[in-house]
Order: C-alpha cells, then structure tokens, then sequence
C-alpha cells in the first residue's frame, strides 16, 4: 500500500494525530506541553492492520513533530519500538526521556 500521497492531520479537538487510508482512520493519541509531545496510544483499525498504516503515521507524525519544532516523549509502546528500530528519530526525543539510555 502506498502512503506516500496522505498527509497526517493533527486533531486538536480529539488529541490525536490521524491518517485517513481508505475512507479509515490509524490515529495516536497524544498529549501537548508547550513545545513537548508525548504520544501516548497507537491504534488502527482491523481494516488495516497489516497494510504499514499505523508504521507509516508514526513515520509521518515524526516528521510533523520534526517540522513543526516539537521534542518527543515516546510512551506509546509501538513508537518507542519504532524508535529504537529507526535511531535516527531519537533526534526528536526529548532530553528527560531517558529509556533509550
């Protein structure tokens, strides 16, 4: 499945980041502090499990962060995994986020 096309929104109202794949929803949940994001919760629907959705919104959701001068807080255990697969991200990871250590 391509993704390369979608864009991840950042839903204030729901405190989510989403990736609409065919008409359904991945999303992460997440919390704001200023200029620090914690993700929180990862979820995609069974429709698409197993297509790269949900790997392909955190990869998304990392660059949005990135772009837009957020530092992370990884407690979202599928973005920690990510993450430690991915090393070059931990650029974003906030400095009191320790547990890649």
């Amino acid at each position: 499945m391509d993704f390369q096309n979608l864009e991840v929104v950042k839903n204030e109202i729901n405190h989510r980041f989403e990736l609409e794949v065919n008409g359904f929803i991945a999303f992460v949940d997440y919390k704001e502090r200023g200029s620090v994001i914690t993700l929180i919760h990862t979820e995609a629907p069974a429709e698409l499990q197993g297509t790269g959705a949900a790997r392909a919104l955190v990869e998304k959701t990392l660059q949005y962060l990135e772009e837009n001068h957020f530092t992370l807080i990884p407690l979202c255990p599928f973005v920690f995994a990510y993450i430690r697969k991915n090393p070059e991200w931990k650029r974003i990871v906030n400095e009191s986020f320790r547990k890649f250590d």
